[in-house]
């Protein structure tokens, strides 16, 4: 990809293209920029001596990450999701996932690959922050059915007006940072187009393990101000207000309205201590957005009649400190507003899936421009992805009488892709098997 006019943009908006493109070159024109900016940015911190000394959860980012004014967790800046498939002779060549001694090596080779990673970088928004998730095509090379204590189906159209593709590859490694250069230059010393990562010899790579596959990688950005940036993209208006973190113009990921990664984590079996994710890539239609809805229509939309009417909100969230305002009463009256009110709003719908009044999945979602287009890159984490769906049907609210184009913000998104991941505790990161109780009895 041709690399973005770096007179022609602001920083925010130069580096962030950057990491979109990708690949060597953008990683060295980042890097140079970066060093000669004028705004003062500390050196990245480096990581840990000890990599064991790190949670065993992989999705432990929680208290490594700063928080806003409100005490909510804030996201890191960058995000990129890097799409994996296993090489040929990984597994295969006992042609039934069984052929342990190669598997061993490609486990040992993934693992030191990571931990570089980890001796590198600070776990800190500053540094940086990662998982690698595994899809069911992946675990369908094995003999033995993943334990049930693990929720992983394929991925599905959940609605039948959706029609997406599915990821289908064998594994995703989500990267994240406040710093554009650090998930560039992760990604290519994985890949073997470094030698050093913040100063740290690469002995290490994920050459010889994994294929990167290009033309499913995924990137984004979220941050107040990131996406009025964007309004030199086709689909983004002039009109994203220009303090907002997403998109759509409001903030989200409110601590009170997140599931806690105590809830999302699975409990019990060999990969307790880890966690489901789900990704869907989303178009979202932003012009009609804006210029059709005016804020009130917006805030009922995507909060509840009530939020907007008792002006609950503010102009992008500031109101809404460490909730989203969806209180018992609001969320109970999701039917009497479709059907008195001819609206209901995206979260309190989706706030019906909640068990005894804890949410089920934690966001970790960010925007893109990927296909310069606007769109969300929606990642969660919950215990079994059962929760995601029926979070997402609760969402849908086929059950209810209102009319698509006021039924929530369902009449604006569309839905590209899906794929669903088990990301095992860090234990078990490189390479799992299956049924890691089974092979260790094996063995």
């Amino acid at each position: 990809m041709t690399l973005p006019d770096r007179s022609s943009l602001p920083r925010r908006d130069y580096l962030r293209a950057l990491v979109a493109v990708g690949g060597t070159t953008a990683l060295s024109a980042c890097l140079e920029f970066a060093s000669d900016g004028d705004d003062g940015d500390p050196d990245v911190p480096t990581g840990t001596s000890d990599p064991e000394s790190l949670p065993d959860r992989q999705h432990a980012w929680n208290e490594a990450l700063t928080t806003d004014e409100d005490g909510n967790v804030r996201p890191p800046e960058h995000h990129v999701l890097v799409a994996l498939s296993l090489r040929d002779g990984v597994f295969d060549d006992a042609g039934d996932g069984t052929d342990h001694s190669v598997a061993e090596d490609a486990r040992e080779t993934t693992e030191s690959a990571l931990q570089t990673l980890e001796r590198a970088y600070e776990w800190s928004n500053d540094g940086l922050v990662f998982t690698l998730g595994y899809t069911p095509a992946y675990f369908d090379r094995f003999d033995g059915p993943l334990p049930d204590a693990v929720g992983l189906p394929e991925p599905e159209a959940l609605t039948a007006q959706e029609a997406p593709a599915f990821d289908e590859f064998d594994a995703v490694l989500h990267l994240a940072s406040d710093r554009p250069e650090v998930v560039l230059e992760a990604e290519e010393g994985l890949f073997g187009q470094r030698d050093r990562l913040n100063g740290l010899e690469v002995e290490t790579d994920l050459t010889g393990v994994f294929e990167r596959l290009e033309d499913r990688r995924r990137t984004g950005f979220v941050g107040a101000g990131l996406p009025a940036d964007r309004t030199d993209v086709s689909g983004v208006p002039e009109s994203v207000p220009e303090d907002a973190p997403f998109f759509m113009g409001f903030r989200s990921g409110f601590q009170a309205s997140q599931a806690t990664e105590d809830r999302v984590t699975i409990e019990s079996g060999p990969f307790a201590g880890g966690t489901t994710q789900h990704i869907e890539s989303l178009e979202i239609n932003l012009e009609q957005w804006f210029q059709q809805e005016n804020h009130t229509q917006r805030v009922s939309k995507l909060f509840s009649r009530e939020h907007a009417e008792e002006e609950l909100v503010g102009d992008v969230g500031e109101e809404l400190t460490t909730t989203n305002g969806l209180t018992t009463e609001r969320i109970d009256a999701t039917a009497d507003d479709a059907r008195e009110h001819n609206v209901v709003g995206h979260a309190q719908k989706a706030a019906r899936a909640r068990e005894d009044g804890e949410p089920p999945l934690l966001r970790r979602d960010f925007n893109t421009v990927d296909g310069d287009r606007p769109g969300v890159h929606f990642l969660a984490l919950q215990r079994g992805i059962d929760d995601f769906v029926r979070t997402r049907e609760a969402m849908t609210g086929a059950d209810l009488d209102v009319p698509m184009a006021n039924n929530g913000i369902r009449h604006y998104i569309f839905v590209d892709r899906r794929g669903n991941y088990l990301v095992p505790p860090r234990s078990l990161r490189a390479l799992p098997p299956a049924d890691p109780d089974a092979e260790i009895e094996g063995d």
